[in-house]
C-alpha cells in the first residue's frame, strides 16, 4: 500500500522497482545468501549504503565474518538476523525504509539468483541431445526406469 503511494507520488524509479518486486511470486523473489549480500553491499563506493532485498536473507556458513551492514528485507532467517545484529548491523522493514529513504537515496537493490531453483535443471535443451546438460524428468529411479539396455535385459 505504502509503496503503491510512493511509486505514484514520487518520480523515483526505485519505488517503482520495489513495488513491482513486491508483487512478484515466490519464484521471482529468490532468497539471497548473506555471503552474496556482503559481496554486493561492500563493493567500492557502496560502503554505508542500505542493502535492499525484496525477499529473504538466509545465513551462509561459508562466510567467516560478517561486516557491519544496514539491510532492508521482507524476511531474515533467525541465524542471519543474529549474525547481522552481532556485527553491529541494522535490519529495517520496508515501512522504516520508506521513512528513511522515501526516494531510495543511498540504497543498493540486491536480489538472489532466480536460476538457482532445483526445477531449473530440467529446463533447456531436451535431455539426450548433444550438448545438453538438462536432467530428464524421471518417474522413478529404479532398475526399470530410464536405465540403459546394455548387458542387463530388464
Amino acid at each position: 500500500q505504502l509503496y503503491r503511494f510512493l511509486a505514484r507520488r514520487t518520480s523515483a524509479g526505485f519505488n517503482k522497482v520495489v513495488l513491482r518486486r513486491l508483487f512478484m511470486s515466490r519464484m521471482h523473489r529468490p532468497p539471497i545468501a548473506l555471503s552474496r549480500l556482503v559481496k554486493y553491499a561492500t563493493k567500492p563506493g557502496r560502503e554505508g549504503r542500505i542493502a535492499v532485498v525484496v525477499g529473504t536473507i538466509t545465513d551462509d556458513v561459508r562466510l567467516m565474518s560478517c561486516p557491519k551492514l544496514t539491510v532492508c528485507a521482507l524476511r531474515v532467517t533467525e541465524r542471519a538476523r543474529a549474525r547481522i545484529l552481532k556485527a553491529g548491523g541494522e535490519i529495517l522493514t520496508f515501512d522504516q525504509l520508506a521513512l528513511r529513504a522515501p526516494k531510495g537515496q543511498n540504497t543498493v537493490l540486491v536480489q538472489g539468483i532466480r536460476q538457482a531453483r532445483g526445477a531449473n535443471r530440467h529446463f533447456g535443451l531436451a535431455p539426450g541431445v548433444p550438448g545438453s546438460n538438462t536432467k530428464p524428468l524421471v518417474r522413478a529411479k529404479g532398475r526399470k526406469f530410464e536405465k540403459a539396455r546394455g548387458k542387463r535385459n530388464s
